[in-house]
């Protein structure tokens, strides 16, 4: 790189070249051969217009010229050191960094919300932007339009370091004055029932409930479809319809809505939510720290009710993920959380 026509890789050689005041020790210390570190005299010579180093008997010795460079030479390599090669301590009391968040409105309501408020304490000076799940979350990550995306295991990409941040179940939501929903749900008045269900973006991706249940032999019949998953609990209320959601977040919903929750007649499996950064910011240590502080927020959260699911192997849940590959062709169809 060159600034106003020095280039700038050979202020280091100088600064070794000063403090040797010798050729084949500096080539040493460069790890650059004897000629080469010549050539970088040669040419620092020519930029400057000053001999920089000449012999005095059998050593070499700085002109007054290289004598005025060794302080500022030194405090610009410094700079670089302390600005760029080293990164800068971070406090988060003090620090002012924006993070911008992909998440679900589900993530935000039983995760973020809280989380973010704690946050607030310890580090008031960071900001915080969330942004609506997208048709195609990752490829919006490596664009470099978000710092985390936070979504389903299943969902995330190989491609890049994440975390796990907690498990969720589902459980079965109705108005409290649904006949249907007085006492035990089971399977064939579940598939019997009309279901809100909820998708996202352009192409009406769907949740990862629907998706699955999509699999099953027997459907359900889907009689309203959501822009979200807040809107499911106001969809259900004065109808006969349910609708299946998150156990964390119906728990918020039923204390709040004239609504009940019953347990899934089946099997399903469980979300695990997780949190996923670009590659390229593995040391960005205020990330990394927000990260961290969003796992411990969600450890000491809820835990999920796994009286009614089954666990899946690690195996499985690549075959899950591989379907989903196979089925959609590419992330922009795979379920949201």
């Amino acid at each position: 790189m060159r600034f106003q026509r020095l280039d700038l890789n050979l202020l280091a050689a100088l600064d070794v070249l000063m403090q040797e005041k010798s050729v084949s020790l500096a080539a040493d210390r460069l790890c650059l051969s004897q000629s080469a570190t010549s050539s970088a005299l040669g040419r620092l010579r020519e930029y400057f217009g000053d001999e920089l180093l000449v012999m005095k008997g059998r050593s070499m010795v700085l002109t007054a010229r290289a004598e005025e460079l060794i302080e500022p030479v030194r405090a610009v390599l410094d700079q670089i050191r302390t600005t760029i090669a080293i990164a800068p301590p971070f406090d988060p009391a003090t620090s002012d960094r924006q993070v911008r968040i992909m998440a679900s409105d589900y993530s935000t309501q039983v995760l973020l919300a809280g989380a973010l408020a704690e946050l607030a304490e310890r580090a008031p000076g960071m900001r915080f932007e969330i942004q609506p799940m997208g048709d195609n979350p990752v490829d919006v990550l490596e664009r470099g339009q978000i710092d985390l995306l936070l979504t389903i295991d299943l969902a995330i990409s190989a491609d890049h370091p994440s975390q796990l941040l907690f498990e969720d179940d589902y459980v079965v939501v109705g108005d409290a004055g649904n006949p249907a929903l007085h006492g035990e749900m089971t399977r064939e008045r579940y598939f019997e029932l009309g279901h809100v269900t909820a998708r996202f973006g352009k192409t009406r991706t769907p949740a990862f409930d629907d998706w699955f249940v999509r699999r099953q032999k027997t459907q359900r019949r889907i009689e309203v479809i959501a822009p979200c998953f807040l809107s499911l609990p106001g969809l259900v209320v004065g109808t006969r319809r349910v609708a299946t959601m998150h156990r964390r977040l119906a728990r918020q919903m039923v204390k709040t809505q004239p609504l009940v929750m019953r347990e899934l007649p089946f099997d399903m499996p469980t979300i695990r939510e997780a949190v996923q950064w670009h590659i390229s910011n593995n040391n960005d240590r205020p990330l990394r720290w927000v990260v961290e502080q969003l796992a411990a927020f969600a450890n000491d959260g809820e835990q999920c009710d796994s009286s009614n699911v089954v666990p899946i192997a690690e195996l499985r849940r690549d075959e899950m993920a591989m379907e989903f590959q196979q089925k959609h062709g590419h992330l922009a169809s795979k379920p949201n959380a």
